[in-house]
């Protein structure tokens, strides 16, 4: 029996659900990557995460290569490349692990119905979360909208199922590829119309194993303090392989779960807060899935100040968040970092999204917008998830009254402007007495620092207190409608 394996968010071998699957039940298979030529002319995401995936895939293919199975990959629109593929290579079933967004459950659904008319079957397999939207659920089966109920439950299902990890196929090495022509190499970012870019992060499923050990032996220790720090390596920045599918959830919550029965000097917190992320991550994509109208518009109905109107002013300010010279160090560093490196500190992504939405009073769907055509890691269940929870719009949401204050939160978590001068170079003599309030600065220090403010770096676009109080009187005069 002959197999093809369609690899989508999965660029992995270990604990590969489709893979496994296919190398137990056929005598030959056909690992398969399609291009989505639609999605790619679209821009919806950017060239960190499109030169992030070809590394990915390069990767996958060195190793089938080396195992006599080839990637074979094909450019157009998904339904009819897979349809050309099975009927070209004589495919009797077509393997491959499920997606949870709105427009590829219809794909998925339309590809499966298509294959059953060539005569091709189809076997599926979940694989991009630890549990699917149907198997955590309220009492009555209803799907959960706040966190903590949500979470409570996973863990119930986690204890009571304990999802196992599947080590790669030992029978994959003895698997007969199929005769095919020789596949052409993959092509590059610029042949899909992208820039291409040098990598902050090492992809592939090998560096993502690495990464995760790394992570293991060092900032779990301190993650439930050093999550929150950006100028130190305190995160496990395992976000774009989660994303691609480089290394499995599954993995990655048995290897924390394990180092914390191992005992030694990691604690309890650090390992339950780190896991609490990636449930989070599972929590914001059985929202996706249960309720799909949350990515084009507001999960609920909730009064809020209206966004500013359309027009020049409200383009400039848009503008001039984008490009981190919005006045507030802590703001300009985040999208500084995210513009030039396709990645954000989580804490900052907070800390700016609140700037955006509630100091600017722009919609929240163009960060959204911009979060994903510029992250290297962007997920349409998180990004939204998230933006909807600074919006105060989402299903858990942070309340509309709950505005950061970018000074405040910088000397907070960037206490010595590491963070700040790292990203933001005009800054860099500034002394860290200074370096969060730029406005107290005299004439003298500004010149010592050799960073006048309205010259060398930009005044605040608006003033924080004032926005905020504006945003507050907004949503009063909103509620009395």
């Amino acid at each position: 029996m002959r197999g093809l394996i369609w690899f989508r968010r999965d660029l992995r071998l270990h604990d590969q659900p489709a893979l496994t699957a296919a190398c137990a039940e056929c005598d030959e298979i056909i690992p398969l990557f399609i291009f989505d030529e639609p999605l790619l002319q679209s821009h919806e995401f950017g060239s960190a995460c499109v030169n992030f995936m070809l590394g990915c895939l390069e990767d996958l293919n060195a190793v089938l290569s080396g195992l006599g199975a080839p990637l074979q990959w094909r450019r157009g629109e998904p339904i009819e490349q897979v349809l050309q593929a099975a009927r070209e290579w004589k495919t009797d079933v077509v393997y491959w692990n499920r997606d949870y967004e709105p427009g590829t459950i219809e794909r998925d659904r339309l590809v499966q119905q298509r294959l059953a008319k060539l005569g091709v079957a189809v076997r599926t397999f979940k694989d991009h979360v630890v549990f699917e939207a149907s198997e955590v659920r309220g009492a009555t089966g209803e799907p959960l909208q706040r966190y903590s109920a949500y979470r409570a439950r996973w863990w119930t299902t986690w204890h009571a199922t304990t999802p196992a990890v599947q080590p790669i196929p030992t029978a994959l090495a003895k698997k007969k590829a199929a005769p095919l022509p020789l596949s052409h190499p993959l092509p590059t970012a610029g042949e899909l119309g992208y820039n291409p870019i040098v990598l902050a992060f090492e992809p592939g499923e090998q560096n993502a194993l690495k990464r995760l050990r790394w992570f293991m032996k060092g900032p779990l220790h301190s993650y439930a303090q050093g999550r929150n720090l950006p100028a130190i390596d305190g995160s496990s920045t395992l976000s774009p392989h989660f994303r691609f599918g480089t290394l499995s959830p599954r993995m990655a919550i048995h290897a924390a779960l394990n180092a914390l029965t191992k005992g030694g000097p990691v604690s309890r917190i650090d390992v339950l807060t780190w896991v609490d992320e990636l449930i989070w991550r599972e929590f914001f994509q059985q929202v996706l899935t249960s309720f799909p109208h949350v990515a084009k518009g507001p999960f609920r109905t909730v009064i809020v100040p209206p966004a500013r109107p359309a027009g020049n002013n409200r383009d400039r300010l848009f503008q001039t968040w984008c490009e981190g010279k919005t006045g507030y160090p802590i703001v300009d560093a985040g999208m500084r970092q995210l513009n030039q490196t396709g990645w954000m500190h989580n804490r900052v992504r907070m800390i700016v999204a609140s700037f955006l939405i509630k100091d600017l009073r722009i919609d929240w769907q163009s960060g959204e917008r911009y979060f994903m055509q510029h992250l290297i890691d962007a997920d349409v269940a998180a990004n939204n998830g998230n933006w909807q929870w600074c919006a105060s719009t989402g299903t858990d949401s942070m309340p509309g009254y709950r505005i950061f204050n970018p000074a405040l939160q910088s000397k907070k978590f960037d206490p010595d402007g590491t963070y700040i001068r790292r990203h933001v170079p005009e800054l860099a003599r500034v002394s860290t007495k200074r370096i969060h309030e730029l406005h107290l600065m005299t004439a003298d220090e500004q010149e010592r620092a050799g960073c006048r403010i309205g010259t060398d770096y930009p005044s605040p676009i608006v003033d924080h207190q004032l926005a905020r109080q504006e945003y507050l009187n907004l949503g009063k005069q909103e509620a009395t409608r």
